[in-house]
């Protein structure tokens, strides 16, 4: 069994996800390796990139919550809402201040709906909005809920040199929400109640759940050593097992439980089960009385 366990990369800007990751096949000598979240091709920051077995936890990954820095341009729509697509409209120059767009700010915050992008990875009827766009074909996409926990402007920003259209006032934002959000969605609305068009640029994220981007290393800088133990980023309990206990675990099977087990997250109470070695070898649900593996991570003996 090859090395299980995740990776922290950092994504350039200008490369796609799948490229950044695909050092990683050759470093660990496998195939099999996913990643929780695709970053745009222009977007940079950190992705949390599984590696063997560990893979089948990249949706706990996932699910958390996501923390963005970007730049929002105002006075200009293009097709994929960056700020070096194709030009849809040109608005006139208004005077906007930081303080107006604060003031339009907390309508975005809390539990909101948010149409997402054409050019998305959204599937309808089995196929990419974002290649439906390209054919030039007409369809709509729905609303979806969404959660943003904190949104702030945190100062001035200029236009690309490369923008296809004129943007009249720039400022940087970070948010912090939750997966599903789309900042470029969010830019075009946010411009929306500012009675203007909105672009966006400089998209990096910074962190996926507690993991932070100045943790993560760059495409070029990864090596066997970078691998982590699933416990640094997914932050199960983890249950000490005696060799006795990892095997019948390790099988899928139940073992009873009589310790106290602090910290298990509801609904699903899941924690890690660690053999007398300390390496991770199982998630499983934790219930009162008993431990019961979900899936075996691993590696073989």
């Amino acid at each position: 069994m090859r090395s299980s366990g995740f990776v922290l990369l950092n994504k350039p800007a200008g490369v796609t996800s799948f490229n950044a990751l695909s050092p990683l096949k050759k470093i660990f000598k496998t195939r099999r390796i996913g990643h929780a979240g695709t970053l745009d091709l222009r977007a940079f920051g950190l992705i949390v990139a599984g590696v063997e077995r560990s893979t089948r936890l990249l949706p706990y990954v996932e699910s958390a919550s996501k923390t963005y820095t970007f730049r929002l341009h105002l006075g200009y729509l293009t097709d994929t809402l960056e700020w070096d697509g194709e030009l849809i409209e040109q608005g006139d120059a208004l005077s906007i201040s930081a303080s107006d767009l604060e003031a339009v700010l907390p309508q975005f915050r809390g539990d909101i709906e948010q149409i997402p992008p054409n050019y998305s990875a959204i599937k309808i009827k089995g196929i990419r909005a974002s290649d439906l766009s390209l054919q030039g074909k007409e369809f709509e996409l729905k609303s979806r809920p969404i959660s943003i926990y904190e949104l702030k402007v945190i100062g001035k920003g200029v236009s690309p040199e490369d923008s296809t259209g004129v943007a009249f006032a720039s400022f940087d934002l970070e948010c912090h929400c939750s997966k599903g959000t789309y900042i470029r969605s969010l830019c075009r609305d946010i411009a929306a109640a500012l009675g203007t068009f909105g672009t966006v640029s400089h998209i990096c994220r910074k962190k996926i759940g507690s993991i932070s981007l100045s943790d993560a290393v760059l495409p070029e800088d990864l090596s066997v050593e970078s691998i982590l133990s699933p416990d640094k980023v997914l932050p199960f309990p983890i249950l000490a097992l005696s060799a006795a206990e990892a095997i019948p675990i390790r099988n899928g099977n139940w073992i009873p439980w009589k310790g106290l087990v602090e910290n298990v997250l509801p609904p699903e109470n899941l924690v890690f089960a660690s053999n007398e070695t300390g390496e991770i070898i199982s998630l499983c649900r934790f219930e009162p009385g008993r431990l019961i593996p979900k899936f075996f991570i691993g590696s073989d003996e």
